[in-house]
């Protein structure tokens, strides 16, 4: 399927979909070494490894947890050089008081929102998505 670019068809057909687990955003520690299957998302800092793992990998190896999250996929396949989508689903969760990391893959965009906001989140971006459909 090509991707889409359209942003009122990327919106009416992003479909969100929240994962059951807990994710934890955290900073590798020099001489960490974590097995790549763990790894959801990483970036290279100036100050290290920064990657979003199970929150309880980071637990069990004694990680500090930086950012505890759920983490949503808009499960529409997203063209990466769309414009305009990240910006009209932050702006929904931001009415709604909700934080929001943002990943981005070749296929979908992943959100990851506090915990506690996970439903909150869902019924907003089900909202902006019925607001153009």
């Amino acid at each position: 399927m090509q991707p889409l670019s359209d942003l009122d068809q990327l919106l009416a057909r992003m479909q969100p979909q929240l994962d059951p687990g807990r994710y934890a955003f955290v900073a590798l520690p020099a001489g960490c070494v974590l097995d790549p299957a763990h790894i959801v998302a990483s970036v290279r800092e100036s100050e290290g490894l920064s990657v979003v793992i199970p929150e309880q990998v980071a637990l069990d190896l004694g990680l500090p947890v930086a950012f505890r999250a759920a983490w949503i996929t808009l499960t529409v396949h997203s063209d990466l050089a769309a414009v305009g989508l990240t910006a009209a689903f932050s702006e929904a969760l931001g009415q709604a008081g909700i934080s929001c990391n943002v990943v981005a893959g070749v296929h979908h965009d992943h959100l990851f929102v506090p915990v506690e906001q996970a439903r909150p989140a869902m019924e907003a971006l089900h909202a902006l998505a019925r607001s153009v459909a």
